[in-house]
C-alpha cells in the first residue's frame, strides 16, 4: 500500500511538471481610425478603417514541452473587422492562421496548416507595409505578396533555426486535385542573413493556377470566376497558368535610423490558360520590375517617423507604372497601445492589365477614376 501511495505521487509530480511545461495563449489586435481618400471610384470618402497599419486579430496559441529540446505547437488565428464585426479572409472562421506543428531547438519547425509563405516570412523586414505603414501602402496591388495579402492552405512549411544568423524556410502547398499533382499547387523558399545592424534576404514562390491556389485561398472564394478582381494591376491576368515571384532586400540600422530596400519581379505566364476568367494580353507573359527604399527614425524611444518610396514598371504585355509615396508617425503610449497618422499617394501611367488607361489604385482600396490617388490615416492600435 505503501509503494502504491510513493508510486501515485511520482506520478502525479511529473504530470504536474509536464503541464508547468504547457501553456495556452490568447491574444489579439484591435486597429481602427477614421480614414479619408481623395478618389474613390470618382468620389472622396470619409470612413472607418480598420487594420490600417495590422489586421484586427484575435488568436490562440499553445506549445507543450516534450523534452529533449522537441516542442508541439498551434496556432488558430482569426481576422475580423471592427468597425462591423466581420468575418475576414472571405467569412474564413480562422483565416488568418490554422497550423499545428513540432520545433526542435537543434533544427527547426515543422508547421501544417494554412500558413504564410515563405516570402512573408524571412523578407517583410524591408517592406514598410509590413514594418510600419500598413497595407495601403504596400506594392500596388500587392502583386508579389510582399505584404503577406495571400496565404497558402494545405502547406507544409519548414523553418530553421539560426546558424550563426542565417536561416532559411521551404514551403509547399498540395494541390489536391486528383489526378493532376501539379494543378493549383504552390511552393516558396527562403533565406535571410541577421548580423548587428545588417539584415539581407531573399525569397521566391512558384504558384500553379494562381487565381485558383494563391489568390483562391478562402471559403468565398470562386471556383470557376476570378479571384483576382480585387485590383487592376493584375486583374486582368486571371487566366494565368502560372504566377513566379521573385524577391531580395536588405535593411541597416544606423543609430536611430534604420534604411531598407526592397526588389522585386513578378510574372504571370501563360495568359489565357485558364479558360473563361480574363485574358488581357492572352497567349503572353506579364512582368513587373518593383523596387522600394524606406527609413523609419526613432525621434524619441517613443515616437516613430516613417517615410518610403515605391517604383512599379510592368513590361511584356503591359506598360504600367505606378509611383507611390508613404509618410508616417507613430507615438507609442504604453507596451500595448498606440497612436498613429500616415498619408499615402499614388500616381499611374501607361496601360493597366485589363488594357485600359492605367488608373491609380492603392491597395485595398476601389480604383481611382483618375491617374492619381491618395489616403489620409489616424487611427489607434491596441494589443491584448
Amino acid at each position: 500500500m505503501k509503494k502504491s501511495l510513493i508510486a501515485t505521487a511520482i506520478l502525479a509530480s511529473f504530470a504536474c511538471a509536464a503541464h508547468a511545461q504547457s501553456s495556452v495563449t490568447l491574444y489579439g489586435l484591435i486597429d481602427v481610425g477614421i480614414n479619408y481618400a481623395n478618389n474613390i471610384g470618382g468620389h472622396s470618402q470619409y470612413s472607418m478603417g480598420t487594420g490600417n497599419l495590422a489586421g484586427d486579430r484575435w488568436g490562440m496559441k499553445g506549445i507543450e514541452d516534450l523534452g529533449g529540446g522537441l516542442k508541439a505547437l498551434f496556432v488558430l488565428e482569426n481576422g475580423f473587422s471592427v468597425a462591423n464585426g466581420r468575418l475576414g479572409q472571405g467569412g474564413d472562421e480562422f483565416g488568418r492562421h490554422a497550423y499545428v506543428g513540432l520545433s526542435s531547438s537543434k533544427i527547426g519547425t515543422v508547421t501544417f496548416g494554412r500558413q504564410y509563405d515563405a516570402i512573408t516570412d524571412l523578407t517583410y523586414m524591408f517592406v514598410a507595409a509590413q514594418t510600419w505603414s500598413g497595407y495601403t501602402s504596400a506594392h500596388p496591388g500587392d502583386l508579389d505578396n510582399t505584404d503577406g495579402s495571400n496565404h497558402i492552405n494545405n502547406a507544409i512549411k519548414f523553418t530553421s533555426v539560426s546558424y550563426g544568423g542565417f536561416t532559411f524556410e521551404g514551403t509547399y502547398s498540395f494541390g489536391g486535385i486528383a489526378g493532376s499533382f501539379n494543378r493549383n499547387q504552390i511552393w516558396t523558399v527562403a533565406a535571410n542573413y541577421v548580423r548587428g545592424p545588417l539584415t539581407l534576404g531573399a525569397a521566391f514562390a512558384d504558384a500553379q493556377d494562381p487565381n485558383f491556389s494563391y489568390f483562391g485561398n478562402n471559403a468565398a472564394s470562386s471556383t470557376t470566376g476570378s479571384n483576382m478582381a480585387g485590383s487592376r494591376v493584375y486583374s486582368g491576368y486571371a487566366s494565368a497558368k502560372r504566377q513566379q515571384i521573385f524577391t531580395a532586400g536588405a535593411a541597416y540600422a544606423i543609430g536611430a535610423a534604420t534604411i531598407a530596400v526592397d526588389y522585386s519581379n513578378t510574372q504571370f505566364k501563360d495568359i489565357g490558360t485558364l479558360a473563361g476568367l480574363p485574358a488581357t494580353g492572352a497567349g503572353g507573359d506579364a512582368r513587373f520590375n518593383d523596387i522600394e527604399v524606406n527609413v523609419l527614425y526613432k525621434v524619441t524611444p517613443a515616437f516613430f517617423v516613417g517615410a518610403g518610396y515605391n517604383y512599379l514598371k510592368g513590361y511584356d504585355v503591359n506598360d504600367a507604372t505606378y509611383h507611390q509615396g508613404v509618410l508616417g508617425m507613430d507615438y507609442i503610449l504604453s507596451k500595448r497601445t498606440d497612436l498613429y497618422a500616415k498619408g499615402v499617394y499614388q500616381h499611374a501611367s501607361g496601360t493597366d492589365s485589363t488594357g485600359a488607361k492605367a488608373v491609380a489604385n492603392l491597395n485595398g482600396l476601389t480604383a481611382s477614376s483618375t491617374q492619381n490617388q491618395a489616403e489620409i490615416v489616424l487611427g489607434i492600435r491596441h494589443r491584448f
